[in-house]
């Protein structure tokens, strides 16, 4: 009785621990499918974020590109409208020049009187256009890009738009001469010649005339045209001679 009383008990009992132990075995599968599961999600899911990411990423590139490209091209027409504009202004001091050169001799035979040990009569000074602010500040610039800054090729630049904006002015002629002087510099001597000659010639009352004109004697000595740049020198002596160009030019003249 006893032996069959106690199979009775532990056969169900032994029934129990195995269920037990057969569902705890069966967990850990369940959860491991579904972290698994969870994983790849989640890495499908930045996968995708990822794209996206790049997608964002490659269009803005492909704008930043389009932005550049069209600034570039904006330069390049800006830089292009600046060539040509300078162009045409340099080639309209030139021709200038040419004309003032040409007509050069008549103020010379007028003067000849003085040679000779006669007076000459002063030369009667015109009332120039005065600078409103724009452009004196304009004109002031420009100065502290040639003094300050050295540099030239702005200096140019900006002299050019400033003669063409603000014509026949008193400054005007002050733009004139430091485009000679900034020529003189660089040194481009034949720019620098045309420039000197529109003072010395156009503008031959103004203050800056003395200095253009020796200036001018300077740049011609410089290119090699003695004789010309002596004469220029002779005519600073003569037509001004209380000024300070009027000494440098004699000092010029007793070394040559």
């Amino acid at each position: 009785m006893r032996k069959p009383l106690m199979a009775a008990v532990l056969i169900p009992l032994g029934l129990g621990l195995a269920g037990v132990a057969s569902a705890q075995s069966s967990i850990p599968a369940y959860q491991n499918n579904a972290s698994e599961a969870q994983r790849k999600a989640g890495n499908s899911q930045a996968t995708a974020e990822l794209f996206y990411m790049i997608q964002q990423l490659q269009g803005d590139v492909r704008r930043l590109q389009g932005k550049v490209e069209e600034q570039q091209y904006e330069i390049n027409r800006l830089q292009q409208q600046g060539r040509d504009r300078y162009v045409d202004l340099d080639q309209r001091i030139l021709d200038l020049s040419k004309t003032l050169e040409d007509r050069a001799s008549v103020p010379e035979a007028v003067n000849g009187s003085n040679v000779s040990g006669g007076s000459e009569a002063p030369v009667t000074a015109r009332d120039y256009r005065a600078p409103v602010a724009e452009e004196q500040q304009a004109y002031n610039k420009i100065i502290d890009l040639i003094r300050n800054k050295k540099d030239y090729d702005g200096a140019i630049t900006q002299l050019y738009d400033f003669v063409d904006k603000y014509p026949e002015g008193d400054l005007t002629v002050n733009a004139y001469y430091w485009l000679g002087e900034v020529y003189l510099a660089k040194p481009q001597l034949e720019q620098a010649k045309q420039a000197f000659t529109i003072v010395a010639t156009r503008y031959a009352d103004h203050r800056k005339a003395p200095d253009a004109v020796y200036k001018l004697g300077v740049t011609l000595d410089r290119l090699g045209e003695k004789e010309e740049a002596g004469r220029r020198m002779k005519m600073v002596v003569q037509n001004y001679p209380e000024s300070g160009a009027a000494e440098l030019a004699r000092k010029f003249l007793g070394g040559s």
